[in-house]
């Protein structure tokens, strides 16, 4: 039977398809340090206490359908209301979920670049306007251009990453606050990495009901895979988000292992955080001290590094060593920059090995 072939293209929005997809290039490599995760694996006491909890549910049944246990965790963890809290699948469906309830066409996102790409992304295919507003030459908040442009545009949402991927950058709290006042709409900070840089933007929530905060449990609470994260903002804005929403959205063993966690963190995560950041900081050093490479300073579990040689050399090499970091080269202000996560003391060591040879 021949195949009927139909142009298709039409059907889509052409803001899709002129869009390529979020991605990451199908690189493996031992040493994985291109995508900002815990190093260390998930510690033993959480996994365990997770299954042994986990083995008395019913898996032919659903999971409640909203997860408010783990939501009044969230809220006693964070400091924060119940019904001010949001558990999803992951920080992306709840990013996905907050601009689906705000924007269409004529609609705003302002962001201030370079920034995780996804915001961008999520929002035009929903048909907004993307407004941006560059960081200053040593990555950090524009805030006078910030603030012109919500002047200017009176965007409906205004997103911050805090600390900002992939610059590692953190927004000022009193910064926050003149951003906060001046806008109309939901202002949206993006705390993924903000166990790293032990601080948050938490206690603002209570000044502010046009504040909404983001966190996931796939890089400092080390549970990437199960795809957990949680939204904080005023119970309104909250009760409107949650209806995008699609239903039994988080599933049983994820909120599970994330209760757990929360129980664990002072015991179990927070020596792994802080391991961390003790590498970082040998690693900055480390990269500071080799000609050619320039590591930009940073509040996060990563940095971007300006390099002499080209971004795609660089990782070329490293990826020949068995070594895979994260070429940023086609985001806005980071031509010559290439971004790598810390990694255990040992991969870390590779990694500056493997710079070494490029300069030697």
């Amino acid at each position: 039977m021949q195949k009927t072939t139909k142009d298709l293209k039409p059907i889509f929005k052409p803001e899709v398809t002129a869009l390529r997809a979020y991605s990451l290039e199908p690189h493996e490599a031992s040493i994985k340090i291109n995508q900002n995760e815990n190093p260390w694996e998930t510690p033993e006491k959480i996994k365990s206490e997770t299954l042994s909890q986990f083995e008395s549910h019913r898996w032919s049944r659903y999971p409640p359908f909203i997860s408010s246990d783990l939501e009044e965790r969230l809220a006693a963890f964070a400091g924060w209301k119940p019904d001010g809290v949001l558990a999803g699948n992951g920080s992306n469906e709840l990013i996905q979920a907050l601009l689906m309830v705000t924007i269409a066409a004529g609609k705003s996102v302002l962001l201030s670049e370079p920034t995780f790409m996804l915001y961008r992304q999520v929002a035009t295919i929903l048909g907004g306007d993307v407004l941006t507003v560059r960081m200053t030459p040593d990555f950090q908040y524009d805030v006078g251009a910030i603030l012109e442009a919500i002047e200017l545009n009176r965007p409906q949402v205004v997103i911050l990453c805090s600390p900002n991927n992939p610059t590692g950058t953190r927004i000022a709290d009193d910064d926050l606050r003149r951003i906060l006042s001046a806008s109309s709409g939901l202002v949206v900070v993006d705390e993924a990495y903000h166990e790293f840089s032990k601080q948050t933007v938490v206690p603002l929530l209570e000044e502010f009901d046009n504040l909404i905060v983001l966190r996931t449990f796939s890089k400092a609470m080390a549970l990437a895979t199960l795809r957990v994260g949680y939204l904080l903002g005023a119970p309104e804005s909250v009760m409107e988000i949650r209806k995008a929403l699609l239903p039994y959205n988080l599933n049983l063993f994820s909120q599970t292992a994330a209760k757990v966690a929360l129980d664990s963190y002072d015991s179990e995560l927070r020596p792994l955080v802080n391991k961390i950041l003790a590498e970082r900081d040998r690693v900055f050093d480390e990269i500071d001290a080799l000609k050619g490479f320039s590591p930009i300073p940073t509040t996060a579990n990563f940095m971007i590094v300006r390099s002499e040689l080209e971004p795609k050399v660089v990782f070329d090499h490293l990826l020949s060593r068995d070594i895979l970091i994260r070429d940023v080269s086609r985001y806005p202000m980071l031509e010559r920059f290439f971004r790598v996560s810390v990694g255990t003391p040992a991969e870390n060591d590779r990694l500056l090995n493997g710079l070494k040879e490029l300069v030697s």
